[in-house]
């Protein structure tokens, strides 16, 4: 019960809304923005204000490139040199 709880008070949902509703099927593709967001989330504003870092090539460096911008925070995104274009566009 403790962990439904967790999801129903996530501040994940001040974000979803951009999200138009569809199956569960594809669930797994909005993980990463949910956990980038919810964690960002919840720090102090004096440490968003400080900034993040992260380190991805993919799908979590877009979640905090879009957290960082809806909590109005600064965010460093290091990736690898061989990350394709298409990915580092993304972000």
């Amino acid at each position: 019960m403790e962990y439904l709880t967790n999801i129903l008070s996530s501040k994940v949902y001040d974000v979803a809304i951009e999200s138009s509703l569809e199956l569960a099927t594809k669930l797994s593709e909005r993980l990463r923005l949910r956990g980038a967001y919810n964690m960002m989330a919840k720090l102090p504003r004096e440490q968003l204000d400080r900034g993040v870092i992260c380190s991805s090539a993919g799908n979590h460096a877009q979640g905090v490139a879009l957290a960082a911008k809806k909590l109005n925070c600064s965010a460093v995104i290091a990736m690898p040199v061989t990350t394709p274009e298409i990915k580092w566009k993304s972000v």
